[in-house]
């Protein structure tokens, strides 16, 4: 028999149902079962009573580069895990570890590095790969290392899925470049969530790029054609159509908080997912640090190279929610949404971002003003504040 878990008198959220206050019972990695007031004999007790205690899907990051000194460039199974061990902090219970325009060879031995990873039942599941350039504009290079930018060739990304061991989930292109357009429409027919990001595109090469399959677009606002009156640009075709969903880096930095409202307003909750973005310097002081190759310099006012340049983030997942709920007075529901059920959708991850009997048991327990108390990764606690 299995280690039970019973969490208790805790207000229970998903995304599509009222809150309310109950009981959740562990076993085996999974959610056994969901009651108002479940009495069993377990080997470990949560109880939440008079802690007014919250507890979501576990946060799922789709686009983040690193942590704690980790990146996942590095290309070492020390640091893939160094960023497993450090996210479980922050709520977040799965992510896709992300790779940069670099060279081909850095890349390479980034995906061979992340093909034989497997989770520890200690820290955050490493869901898959993002694969964040070299198939992107120089025009919206970013933080990106220009050398490396190359064009996207369907053969270079069946090399490198097969590298992988087939662990590539999500793929930033900027469609309108050379070969773009049906790389965009190969890698969707293989089932790859492609995303636009980086990009120059129109906002009629923006629609032509979802009519072939993107349903994504990479950090909304940054590194892409801004929104103009007579050219609406990536941010203005993305914010309209509902077909797509919109990553948000809601540090205050990237975007300013009438932005992110702006998005909410626009997309509404079901059409955003909060990602960090974050590079290795998060959890660290501040100070110089290193981003493919680049030096970067985190202060208060973030990271960016020595041109100014906004070089990733140093943002948390339980940050990104309060600074969400600050600027929009999102609910909870919505939050759940923003945070994980979103991202489970577009991963298809049938068994994560909802808490229901036989899905996954990767849980956050958070205090009312929303700050992490408890991470619970497949049925196991990995984090207690």
């Amino acid at each position: 028999m299995g280690r039970r878990i019973l969490i208790s008198n805790v207000t229970i959220v998903n995304y599509d149902k009222e809150e309310f206050v109950g009981s959740i019972l562990l076993k085996d990695g999974k959610i056994e079962k969901i009651g108002r007031d479940l009495q069993v004999s377990v080997d470990e007790h949560l109880d939440g009573v008079s802690k007014g205690w919250l507890v979501f899907p576990g946060f799922i990051d789709m686009h983040i580069h690193g942590s704690e000194g980790f990146d996942a460039m590095d290309a070492t199974r020390e640091a893939i895990r160094g960023m497993a061990h450090s996210l479980v902090k922050e709520g977040t219970t799965g992510f896709l570890a992300t790779t940069m325009t670099q060279s081909i060879d850095a890349i390479e031995n980034a995906l061979k590095n992340i093909r034989h990873y497997e989770s520890n039942m200690d820290e955050a599941e490493l869901l898959g790969i993002h694969v964040e350039g070299p198939f992107i504009s120089s025009k919206w290079a970013g933080a990106q290392p220009e050398d490396h930018i190359i064009e996207p060739s369907i053969e270079q990304f069946y090399r490198w899925q097969k590298l992988s061991g087939d662990r590539i989930k999500q793929v930033t292109v900027a469609p309108e470049v050379t070969n773009g357009f049906e790389f965009v429409e190969a890698l969707s027919k293989m089932g790859i969530l492609v995303s636009i990001g980086h990009s120059d595109a129109t906002a009629e090469e923006a629609e032509r790029a979802v009519e072939l399959g993107v349903k994504q677009a990479t950090h909304l606002y940054n590194g892409m054609r801004p929104f103009h009156h007579r050219e609406p640009g990536v941010v203005g075709a993305m914010l309209l159509d509902e077909r797509v969903k919109t990553e948000i880096i809601a540090d205050f930095l990237h975007s300013h908080s009438d932005a992110l409202k702006l998005s909410f307003r626009l997309k509404g909750a079901s059409g955003i997912i909060l990602i960090t973005d974050a590079m290795r310097a998060k959890g660290l002081p501040y100070g110089s640090y290193d981003l493919g190759g680049q030096s970067v310099t985190v202060t208060e006012n973030g990271a960016h190279l020595a041109n100014g340049t906004l070089a990733g983030s140093v943002l948390t997942m339980d940050q990104a929610i309060r600074n969400i709920k600050k600027a929009t007075n999102c609910s909870l529901q919505e939050l759940v949404s923003l945070s994980s059920a979103n991202a489970a959708a577009q991963l298809n991850l049938s068994n994560k971002g909802y808490i229901a009997e036989g899905f996954d048991a990767d849980l956050v327990i958070l205090d009312q003003s929303l700050n992490v108390q408890k991470t619970i990764c497949r049925g196991r606690i990995v984090y207690d504040k």
